[in-house]
Formats: C-alpha cells, sequence, structure tokens
C-alpha cells in the first residue's frame, strides 16, 4: 500500500508540533522542515490543508508558527488522513469486472481497508504521538 507524502509528512508535521509545541507553544514551520528534512514550501502547503481542517491554529508574531488548536486527545488518525487524503480510507468500490474478481477485491482490499479504518479510528493523536516519541528516542528531553 502506497501513503501519499501529504499523508506521512502530515502526520509527522502534527506528531511534530505536539512533541515540540508543549503547553500550546507554537512550532515554526522553518524548525519542522529542519528538523523532519522536509521542503519548507511543500510543508507550507501541507500546514495549510491542516490548519483549514481545524487541527492547527497559525500565530502570527516573533514566536509565531503553529500550534494545535484542539487536544490532541480529541483528534484521530482517521480525521487526519481523511483530511489530507480521502482516497486512502475509503470503502472499496466494486470492479467492473467478474463476480469472483470483486469477491476478491472484497475479501482482500475490503478487510485490510476495515482493519486500517478501524485501527485509525481508535487511535488519537496525543496516543500516537508519545508511541512515536518513545520508538524513536529522539525526543529526550533533559532539564538542566
Amino acid at each position: 500500500m502506497r501513503v501519499s507524502t501529504r499523508v506521512e509528512y502530515g502526520l509527522i508535521a502534527l506528531t511534530d508540533i505536539v512533541v515540540n509545541g508543549e503547553n500550546g507553544m507554537s512550532v515554526s514551520a522553518p524548525d519542522i522542515a529542519q528538523r523532519e528534512n522536509i521542503s519548507h514550501k511543500y510543508l507550507e502547503h501541507i500546514l495549510l490543508l491542516l490548519r483549514q481542517a481545524g487541527f492547527i491554529k497559525a500565530q502570527k508574531g516573533l514566536r509565531g508558527g503553529y500550534a494545535l488548536a484542539c487536544s490532541p486527545d480529541k483528534i484521530t488518525l482517521y480525521d487526519v488522513v481523511n483530511a489530507l487524503d480521502k482516497s486512502i480510507l475509503a470503502d472499496i468500490d466494486p470492479m467492473s469486472g467478474s463476480d469472483l474478481g470483486n469477491a476478491v477485491n472484497e475479501c482482500f482490499w475490503g478487510k485490510i481497508n476495515g482493519s486500517l479504518s478501524s485501527f485509525a479510528k481508535e487511535i488519537k493523536l496525543g496516543e500516537f504521538a508519545s508511541q512515536c516519541r518513545d520508538a524513536s528516542g529522539k525526543w529526550d528531553m533533559y532539564v538542566i
């Protein structure tokens, strides 16, 4: 299965905002782009889509950037994926081919799609970001 870079980078950007935007602090797009090795111009396009979907808000000024518009525990991965690419979790359309071909399509792709949709509906962005933080070890924080 191929996921668009829009969805991949959108999830990365939102996770970066959750991890680096603790206590509602904003995170700048150039910082996200540099940390995550994403084209700044492409990232701005993705951030616009995330803002239009209501997941993040833009903050202007010296410490401007992006912050979550609501609690990460109110955002599901299903909502994020659908906001960025409606085709990934869409129901499987019957093929114009044979009945057996349609049955194979439903029994294989339909079940995979159903499992993916269920997973994405159950996991919240906050839990996802925590799992990613733990898995990467990249975001260890040290207080001096």
